[in-house]
């Protein structure tokens, strides 16, 4: 427990230490009250923990603690040339995806156990611990993985399934809407262009205007 709360420490301040927005935030918030970064945090992670308890919607600031923080160390491990955290965040969000599943189908009865938000809070806090008992990894491990290497092939069969089903379905769609179209004359062949009779500079051209003077000497 120890090295759990020394690891998050370290993370913490190395987080406060970056150049970011948040940063900038309470740089000023420092400079105009003149208490700590870290007291900052500290306060601010506390009075959430206690609203998680007793507060009003209590499940959106859960949800953002369980989003925001893991979608910014994301963005930084797509950016990195390791590739280690990025299967860290990768696991993070495979686990993520099937608690919010499985929370969908039992929200209506896990929301009415005392201090649910606050434990499922903690829960997600442990899935994204920098320690090597991470909980994401250790759920993946002895949950996740071996229930999908055990139905693997089916879903792939399934999605295939789908996947040609909702191909053919969109063909036949297009195609009636395309003979609905037809048959209502809205979809018209495209008519040949009327021939023009040739302009005066044409006519010009072939027959060149007769001086006046030859006029006059036909009728002299």
């Amino acid at each position: 427990m120890f090295s759990l709360f020394s690891k998050l420490k370290e993370r913490v301040d190395s987080f406060l230490n970056q150049k970011n927005f948040v940063t900038d935030f309470l740089n000023k918030i420092e400079e105009k009250t003149g208490i700590k970064k870290r007291l900052l945090v500290t306060g601010a992670a506390s009075t959430a923990g206690l609203y998680l308890m007793v507060g009003y919607g209590a499940s959106l600031i859960c949800n953002l603690i369980g989003f925001v923080y893991p979608a910014y160390y994301s963005i930084k491990a797509i950016e990195s040339p390791n590739k280690d955290d990025d299967t860290l965040w990768l696991t993070y969000w495979v686990v993520y995806g099937f608690f919010g599943v499985g929370e969908f189908f039992l929200d209506i009865f896990l929301s009415w156990f005392p201090f649910y938000y606050l434990c499922k809070c903690l829960l997600l806090l442990w899935c994204m611990a920098p320690v090597p008992w991470n909980g994401s990894r250790l759920l993946y491990t002895r949950l996740v993985r071996p229930l999908f290497l055990r139905h693997e092939s089916s879903v792939d069969s399934m999605v295939c399934d789908l996947s040609g089903t909702a191909i053919s379905a969109a063909e036949t769609v297009t195609r009636e809407v395309l003979q609905t179209l037809v048959r209502n004359r809205t979809i018209h062949p495209a008519e040949p262009e009327a021939k023009q009779l040739p302009g005066p500079s044409v006519c010009t051209q072939l027959h060149p205007p007769i001086p006046y003077y030859y006029l006059l000497l036909i009728k002299i």
